[in-house]
Parts: structure tokens; C-alpha cells; sequence
């Protein structure tokens, strides 16, 4: 019987990744999949497998575990991120470096028993993460940003609003995003910002609407062109291709 849950959700996408070809863009997505790894498992929380995982191509969604404590998402995860990533920038070759787009939010989803999930939470995450303040902050920098994340504002006054310790409010920038159907005052993580490494760069919140992303939670991941649907468990994901292309 299916459930609902109040749950955690990221998306992760690689800024730049068409056109690098097939085995540079299996080594940036493994690449990405170790240092997500190893930031969760760093936080002294619930680790990486605490999570589930959905393999979106280009990029990942995470489901947070129940009860898990929001700000972890953003300290130390986030930094640990940056840091796993400038790592792996350093050693890698130009085609195979990274910059990555994050978006997160909270809601209620829906858990079926075969393990897939979906609900309305999804469509905003969707829309957050293609979103033109997002894309241009992840550009920051003269070889742009390792990691540029966006919050809901739910997610941002359940967590930053707060004041949690560690979670300097002067770290996140307001932005308009406006995606199709969906508008909302975000808050921008930046290259720069006080709960990340400083490089010393900013971004601002000019932008144009970006282009609208399908309204179906089952179209978020049939927009990255690798299936629509998908059930998963606890490391694993099993994601149904579409015939239609």
C-alpha cells in the first residue's frame, strides 16, 4: 500500500556534460557519484546509503531518509561537496572537469510499495534546477563554480530561517525563479558565500526566464532523455525507458 512521507529531496545535474562523448561523460558521472559519496558519508550523520538514488544520466536525484535533520544538507555537505570536486578538478583533464548544478526542497511524496516514488515536491525541484539564476551561478568564477545549489523557499526558511547553527543567512541570495507555471523567491548558495569555500567571486540575480520543463513528476526524468519513470531502493535504481524516444 502506497504511503505518503515528508522527505528531503536534491538533484544534482553536470553543468556542460553534452558533447563531452560517451567515456568522458561515464568518468564525470562516476566522478560525480564518489565525491557526492563521500561528502554524505563525511557529515557524521545518516551516509550515502542512508539515501536513495535515482541515476538521472546526466546527473542524480537523492531522497533523503525520514527524519533527517534538514540544515545537514546544506553544512557540511555542501562545502565537503565543493571540496570533493575542486579535488578532482585539480588532477582532472579539461574534459573531464566538473561543475555542478544542485537543487533543494522538502515536501510530502508519495512511496508505493515497489519502490517508486513521485508527488508534487518533485515538480518543484524540477523547475529549481533548470532555473536561469541557477545555470549563471554555477558559471561563477573564471573557470566557474564547483557547486551552485538553490533552495525552495520552503526548504530555506525551514532550515536558514531558522537559524541553525552554521548557517550564516548572508550566505544565500534571493532570486526570482519563473519556469513555466512555477514562480517562487529562491535562495542562491554561491561561489564565495560564507558556508562554502571563498574564492572570492559572486553572482548576481539578472536573468530571463529559462526554458519550462515538462509538469509531470514522471517527466522530470524523461526530460533528461533517459526514461519516465523509475522505482528504487536503497542504492539501487530501476528506471523504465520509454519506446516513444
Amino acid at each position: 500500500m502506497a504511503r505518503y512521507e515528508y522527505r528531503a529531496l536534491l538533484s544534482f545535474d553536470i553543468a556542460g556534460s553534452a558533447n563531452r562523448g560517451e567515456l568522458r561523460l561515464q568518468e564525470i558521472r562516476g566522478a560525480l557519484r564518489t565525491a557526492l559519496t563521500d561528502a554524505l558519508d563525511a557529515g557524521g550523520g545518516p551516509g550515502a546509503r542512508d539515501f536513495t538514488h535515482v541515476d538521472t544520466g546526466d546527473g542524480c536525484l537523492l531522497v533523503a531518509p525520514p527524519l533527517l535533520p534538514k540544515a545537514a544538507l546544506l553544512t557540511p555537505l555542501l562545502p565537503e561537496l565543493a571540496a570533493r570536486i575542486r579535488g578532482h578538478n585539480r588532477r582532472a583533464t579539461p574534459g573531464t572537469r566538473l561543475r555542478v548544478r544542485a537543487a533543494i526542497h522538502a515536501g510530502e511524496i508519495r512511496l508505493d510499495p515497489d519502490g517508486t516514488v513521485s508527488g508534487a515536491p518533485f515538480e518543484a525541484l524540477a523547475r529549481l534546477l533548470d532555473s536561469a539564476p541557477l545555470r549563471e551561478a554555477v558559471k561563477a568564477g573564471t573557470e566557474g563554480a564547483p557547486v551552485a545549489a538553490i533552495l525552495s523557499p520552503h526548504f530555506y526558511e525551514e532550515t536558514v530561517g531558522h537559524g541553525h547553527e552554521g548557517l550564516d543567512a548572508d550566505a544565500f541570495t534571493a532570486v526570482d525563479v519563473r519556469v513555466k507555471e512555477y514562480a517562487a523567491q529562491a535562495w542562491l548558495w554561491y561561489p564565495g558565500s560564507p558556508v562554502g569555500p571563498r574564492s572570492g567571486e559572486n553572482t548576481g540575480s539578472d536573468h530571463q526566464p529559462a526554458d519550462p520543463l515538462p509538469g509531470t513528476v514522471e517527466q522530470f526524468v524523461q526530460a533528461t532523455g533517459h526514461g519516465t519513470a523509475f522505482a528504487v531502493h536503497r542504492g539501487n535504481q530501476y528506471i523504465r525507458h520509454d519506446d516513444r524516444g
